[in-house]
Formats: structure tokens, sequence, C-alpha cells
């Protein structure tokens, strides 16, 4: 099914969207895993989103979907703690997987969310790339390293998301994520993307980065 509008359900005079861009037309829940023997088919490609609780992955998500219920938001971090796949225009999927690094979380849990994430990257042949997402107002955290460099290690690091750009002013911004690339010890090929949920900003950039690494 190709996530264009078809020319059958198009206006009249309606432009067609460029055939290069992806727009996000449909997004549903299919799938909340603990373990692999759970996931869904490895049939469609995969693009998976980690970041410590209440980063703002489920605000990202939203946006990216146009979905506002899509993702729950929730004021309680580490609530997510299962992995949550969602069908995208029927060709991919967008993979949350559970938050880390919430100091009022037990350490067993933490422990099984680790477990989790380490049997979804290790096992599943269809991800294509990972996003991390950190906090724009902040210096990534010792579990945001520590994720990036695991997400390297199994080959699918290189693409950052700072979320609530919104926050800082541009030379704020700018000088944060160089910040940002000296504490992940990025390398200069790899991305960071400024967003902002509640300003919509970065969501085209974010997009088009999705479509050139899943391949569509």
């Amino acid at each position: 099914m190709e996530s264009g509008v078809s020319d059958s359900s198009r206006s009249a005079g309606e432009a067609p969207a460029p055939a290069d861009k992806l727009e996000i037309q449909s997004a549903d829940i299919v799938c909340l895993a603990v373990r692999p023997d759970q996931y869904p088919p490895s049939d469609l490609p995969e693009i998976a989103f980690a970041g410590r609780s209440n980063v703002g992955k489920s605000s990202l998500l939203n946006l990216l979907t146009g979905r506002r219920q899509l993702a729950r938001v929730s004021s309680s971090p580490g609530k997510t703690r299962t992995i949550n796949f969602y069908l995208v225009n029927d060709r991919f999927r967008i993979v949350d997987l559970p938050g880390y690094g919430y100091a009022s979380i037990s350490r067993e849990i933490t422990g099984s969310w680790g477990k989790m994430m380490e049997d979804y990257f290790r096992s599943r042949p269809n991800l294509k790339a990972a996003v991390l997402l950190v906090d724009s107002r902040h210096e990534p955290t010792p579990q945001d390293i520590q994720m990036y460099e695991y997400m390297k290690y199994y080959g699918f690091g290189g693409l950052v998301v700072m979320t609530k750009a919104d926050k800082l002013t541009r030379r704020e911004l700018a000088r944060q994520q160089e910040e940002i690339r000296k504490a992940l010890s990025m390398d200069p090929g790899d991305r960071i993307i400024p967003v902002s949920s509640l300003k919509r900003t970065g969501k085209e950039e974010l997009l088009e980065t999705m479509r050139q690494v899943l391949g569509l």
C-alpha cells in the first residue's frame, strides 16, 4: 500500500504529494510485547525510539503521526514498561522502547527493561535504525551515553533527536548541539535533529531522515 494519496481519492485540482516525501496517513498500535515471541512478524522495516523517562518520546510520536493520543503522554515517568509496536501506513513500524533512568523505579524492573531492549536489538532483523532522544535543556545523562554506545554496538546509532527545542534560543540550541556531540562521542556523520512537539518544528526533517533510513 502506497503512503501517498491515491489519484481516485484526491480532490480535483489538488496537487499530488511529492513521491519522495514521507507523509504519515495512518498509525495504529498493533502489539505490546515483553518477549521476542510476542513481537509482530519481521515482515516490515522498523525504526525504534529510545530515551530516558519523561524526555518527551510520547509527544514526539504523536507529533510525527498526527495522532494526539497514539502514544499516551503521562505525568508519571517510567510508565511505559513494554515495547510498543505501531503500524504506520501499512508499510513500516515505529517501535517505542521503554524509558530508562527514572530513580523511583525499582532496580529489578529497570533490569527487566534492559533485557527487553537487548532481546529486541539482537533478534530483530528488520530493524533499520534507532533514534536516541535527549532533552535539549540538559547534558546527556550517563544512561543516555550508555544507550547511545549500546545502539552503535549493534549498528543502529547515528541519529539523535533533541526534544523540547523550543525551550532554548537559537544560540543556546547550537551550543547545546555541540555539547551533546561531545558527550555522546558522536561521529562526524551522525545527525542531531532539534524537535519541538509544542511548536511542531523539526518534524519534516525527522520524517525525511526516517524515509531515507527505512528505504521508503
